[in-house]
């Protein structure tokens, strides 16, 4: 039987997971989808996932695709799969694409999202899906500062250490700042909460980049640093300028655009 290539776009809630890539000292995102495939279409699956999130960390749109010979069409594998699938993990799409197609071997931009709650005290449901401080972060200060990392750069001062890669250069697309407060919502975020959300488009993105991108504007919203520090955190090219690794839970992968 001919063989084709099935691509999924697959949401999850990364809490109870050590990432996505398969490890040997917990359960992942790919080892899940593997398992289910393989007892869904009665032959060894494994997937190529797009991006390798960080245990924590949350997507609505990664991608991943594998190869099988099983006749059911591709369209209605994504029915069967979340079926078996737990119920954090939810097949948004499953599509053919060409045999050659690969998610790492072609022109894209990924969206990430960072939340940042922040209140005098700890709001238990979002414990899991936004970092916490009590700090009232100035998002206008932090806007500022994103401005300095838009368009094409050396992002090494971003990047964590020991990360073994060709290039650090990476283009940001957009990158915005937004504020929400309690009168903006149908459903309050709490009682004197405000909710901070960090938006970055680029073509790629470093190991932990978009985290100590969000730790650097975080101790910026602070104060305690300066928005024009930006410019000079990023033409350092050393991990040790920029802030720290921002806390994996606020972050989720929106969507991938292939181009």
């Amino acid at each position: 039987m001919e063989k084709k290539r099935v691509r999924l776009t697959v949401a999850y809630d990364g809490t109870n997971y050590h990432g996505w890539q398969v490890q040997n000292n917990g359960i992942t995102i790919e080892s899940e989808l593997n398992r289910c495939l393989t007892e869904l279409l009665g032959e060894e699956i494994q997937v190529i996932g797009a991006s390798r999130t960080d245990a924590g960390v949350h997507a609505m749109g990664n991608v991943a695709v594998f190869d099988t010979v099983h006749p059911m069409p591709a369209d209605k594998i994504s029915y069967a799969l979340n079926q078996r699938l737990p119920e954090d993990i939810r097949i948004q799409k499953s599509e053919e694409v060409p045999t050659d197609w690969h998610p790492r071997h072609c022109e894209s931009r990924k969206t990430y999202e960072y939340h940042i709650y922040c209140a005098p005290f700890p709001m238990p449901i979002n414990r899991f899906y936004a970092y916490f401080t009590y700090h009232m972060l100035d998002a206008e200060a932090m806007q500022q500062a994103a401005k300095y990392l838009v368009g094409e750069h050396d992002f090494q001062s971003f990047c964590q250490t020991g990360a073994q890669v060709e290039t650090t250069v990476r283009r940001i697309y957009s990158l915005e700042v937004e504020e929400h407060g309690t009168n903006e919502s149908a459903q309050p975020i709490a009682p004197n909460g405000r909710e901070i959300i960090i938006r970055v488009c680029g073509n790629g993105f470093l190991y932990n980049m978009v985290r100590i991108i969000a730790g650097t504007l975080i101790e910026i919203g602070q104060g305690k640093r300066k928005p024009a520090e930006m410019k000079d955190i990023l033409s350092a090219c050393n991990r040790q300028a920029a802030g720290p690794t921002a806390p994996a839970q606020g972050l989720t992968l929106i969507k991938y655009e292939f181009l």
